[in-house]
This record gives C-alpha cells, sequence and structure tokens, in this order.
C-alpha cells in the first residue's frame, strides 16, 4: 500500500489511522532512539572462536598410554603405539613436532627410551651420546635373539617396530627419528645403552643426521 492509499483509507476511519505524538514527545523520542543506536554501534562486539583457532590448544593434549595419542588439530593423533601379539611394539609418528608425549608413552608402558627428532640439516650434539652403546650383535631379545630394531621387510607397513625384550633392567633405549620438512619421519637410528645418554642438542650439521659419525666404536 502507497502513502496516498494509506491516506485515503485514513479519511475513511473515525480516529487517526497512526497516534499523533506531540513535539516534544516525538524529539525526546527520537534523541533516545538516536543515544540507543550510538551505543550499539559503540559496544564491543562479541567474536566467536573459530574452530581453527583451537587446534593449537588441541594439539598440546598429551597422552601416555595406547591408543589415546596426543591429537592434533585436526583429530588426527600425532603418534600411536600399539602392541604386537609377538610383544614388539609399533610405532607410528604423523606429525613429528615434540617426542616428549611419545617418550613419556613408551616409558609408561615400561620401556625405558629417549626420544628424539631430527630435523634435514641437523644432527644430535654430543655424539656419540652415550660411551656404552651396545654393539649390533648384543642389542638383541636375548630369549630368541631378535634385534631390539625391527624394520619389517617387504611390507608396507607406515611405522617402526622394536622389541621391548631386548632392554635389560638399567639399560636405556636411545630412537633418534630424522624428520622431513612437512614433518613426516623418513628414518630411525635405534640402540641401547648400557650408561647415561646425554641430552640431544640440536646443530647445524651436512653429515648424515643420525646415530654417531662412522668408525666411532673402532
Amino acid at each position: 500500500m502507497n502513502k496516498a492509499e494509506r491516506e485515503s483509507l485514513a479519511g475513511l476511519l473515525p480516529f487517526e489511522a497512526e497516534p499523533q505524538l506531540p513535539n516534544a514527545r516525538r524529539r525526546l523520542l527520537k534523541e533516545f532512539v538516536m543515544v540507543e543506536i550510538r551505543r550499539s554501534a559503540e559496544r564491543p562486539r562479541r567474536r566467536l572462536v573459530r574452530p581453527a583457532l583451537l587446534a593449537p590448544a588441541l594439539a598440546l593434549g598429551v597422552a601416555v598410554a595406547v591408543g589415546v595419542p596426543a591429537l592434533l588439530g585436526g583429530g588426527t593423533p600425532a603418534y600411536a603405539v600399539s602392541k604386537n601379539a609377538d610383544g614388539t611394539l609399533t610405532i607410528t609418528i604423523n606429525q613429528a613436532k615434540d617426542p616428549k608425549p611419545l617418550e613419556a608413552t613408551l616409558r609408561g608402558m615400561g620401556v625405558n627410551a629417549v626420544v628424539d627428532y631430527i630435523p634435514g640439516g641437523k644432527r644430535c650434539s654430543p655424539q656419540p651420546r652415550s660411551t656404552s652403546f651396545l654393539s649390533r650383535q648384543e642389542a638383541r631379545n636375548p630369549a630368541d635373539g631378535r634385534p631390539f630394531h625391527i624394520w619389517p621387510p617387504n611390507t608396507d607397513e607406515p611405522g617402526f617396530r622394536i622389541d621391548p625384550a631386548a632392554i635389560k633392567p638399567g639399560q636405556t633405549a636411545v630412537l633418534e627419528f630424522s624428520v622431513s620438512a612437512d614433518e613426516k619421519t623418513a628414518g630411525i637410528w635405534a640402540n641401547i645403552s648400557n650408561g647415561p645418554v646425554a641430552a640431544c642438542t640440536l646443530v647445524d650439521s651436512d653429515e648424515a643426521p643420525l646415530g654417531p659419525p662412522p668408525g666411532w666404536d673402532d
């Protein structure tokens, strides 16, 4: 209905179609409305936190049990540790950013281990990190001779396997993982030490990133 039609209809009614306010009341009402509009414009708006902003907080979650690994922002486990029927453990790493949760999980499973992630162009210092690393023949399960670190041959298994039974009381397993630019693990160096293991300080290096330099045990 346009303005002319409304005015024509109003003329047929015995009362005003739209109540008319006195000028003073109309001015006060207008001033009140304008004040409220200014207040609404100045009032700080509540900003909803987007899920993407919550991802870093989720990434801080640390788990210390098999099947409940640390989670990334999208819900993908940063790593997983599964126990196989033969007693070995399969370690799968989807994002290699912080090795401490994985280290805590292994320790929670009774595996005395030190875990480090080594990005490209870096290596741990000092090397060797222990003066009492076992030889390849010594780092084995005493019951069946199975090596501590097992790389399954002729399989597409995406993880690394270790045999906790090869670690005797008082010994420490050392796991160094090389990490690519996309934070995926590319390789592993694993051994067992009879004595203390030095903490890993990352230093620039153009040498092989994992383990002691060649000939260290000659």
